[in-house]
């Protein structure tokens, strides 16, 4: 288990991220168009995981939107911003911030994203919830790069997880 803070107060996650040089652990997301996705589907691409509580907060619509920004120039990347939102409210927030560069997935359904990947935090006022982290694998599904960001309000390090693409 990870231990982060939400405003500086110590909370908990399910486990820790898959560690770098493992295979990532499969998924079944919903799409916003409803459909489900999986690793598979990204197969023989580099992948993006960018994971957080919720789009309806400034922090996750700011790393988003970062993510977008910074991912229109990687070349067979998919940037996929996953998260416990509907996929309604993904939509939503992808069609009024006309961002074209990430894929929205969400975990609501059965939130075994978030504890096969360790990550759903088990304490604090955000119980339930995707912590805020970064995933990156390659065309393989190999992980290349994590990062479980330490404060849940900070934005991940976009540096150096665009830097193992480069």
């Amino acid at each position: 288990m990870a231990t982060i803070t939400i405003g500086g107060n110590e909370i908990s996650t399910s486990g820790t991220l898959p560690a770098v040089g493992t295979q990532a652990p499969d998924f079944k997301l919903k799409k916003t168009d409803l459909s489900e996705a999986s690793l598979k589907d990204y197969k023989g691409k580099r992948v993006i995981m960018n994971i957080f509580p919720s789009i309806d907060t400034d922090v996750c619509a700011t790393s988003v939107k970062n993510f977008n920004t910074r991912a229109t120039q990687l070349d067979n990347t998919a940037v996929l911003c996953i998260s416990r939102d509907t996929p309604f409210a993904q939509k939503r927030f992808t069609s009024d911030e006309e961002l074209e560069n990430v894929e929205n997935l969400s975990d609501v359904i059965e939130g075994s994203f978030g504890a096969d990947y360790g990550l759903t935090m088990t304490s604090g006022p955000l119980a339930g919830f995707h912590s805020r982290a970064v995933v990156v694998l390659d065309e393989e599904g190999k992980v290349i790069y994590n990062e479980q960001v330490a404060e849940i309000a900070d934005e991940p390090n976009y540096l150096e997880a665009l830097k193992t693409l480069l």
